[in-house]
């Protein structure tokens, strides 16, 4: 839950929102203030307005630089230290050598638009399997079920697809064929 603010809490005229953008303040005391609610919250809480969708921009209290990958960033790491891990080593050093790489912002546009690949045949999927059981779809997704690798085995072919169109697309940019 939020908490109410203490002594230091912000001026009254602090503005709350940018645009349609929540705005929340981290302080130097490392506190995170949410100026919509004026309370603070905790990392757990802005992973939440995270999974409902929430738009934000995390700011430093004084000089308004924008905190809000490193707030991410942060979210990613405590998730990835505590329970089971999304990313393996291996994915993680991949990602790594891309840093510095010519292809870097390359890689970050792949890989955002394979995520967004991935949620669009996740949402098609939970469409397509409403009339099933919670029983039954936790059974579908734990086993290596025809259906599952079928759907894997798409994604996959459209992610490599989508690499090479990508791909084409910056060596025609480049007036270079492939």
């Amino acid at each position: 839950m939020a908490r109410k603010s203490a002594s230091s809490t912000p001026k009254p005229d602090d503005s709350h929102e940018v645009g349609d953008v929540r705005l929340i303040k981290k302080y130097p005391n490392r506190r995170l203030y949410d100026t919509r609610t004026s309370s603070y919250i905790t990392l757990q809480e802005v992973k939440a307005l995270v999974v409902e969708g929430e738009v934000f921009k995390v700011v430093e209290a004084k000089t308004h630089e924008d905190l809000t990958r490193s707030i991410l960033l942060q979210i990613i790491l405590e998730e990835e230290s505590a329970g089971v891990p999304m990313f393996s080593e291996t994915a993680l050093a991949n990602i790594i050598r891309f840093y510095g790489h010519a292809m870097q912002g390359f890689m970050g546009n792949y890989l955002e638009k394979n995520v967004q690949t991935f949620i669009d045949l996740q949402m098609q999927m939970a469409e397509q399997s409403k009339h099933l059981s919670p029983e039954l779809w936790a059974q579908v997704m734990t086993t290596q079920s025809p259906l599952l690798t079928g759907l894997m085995g798409n994604y996959t072919e459209q992610s490599k697809n989508m690499l090479t169109q990508m791909q084409d697309q910056m060596f025609a940019a480049m007036g270079l064929k492939r």
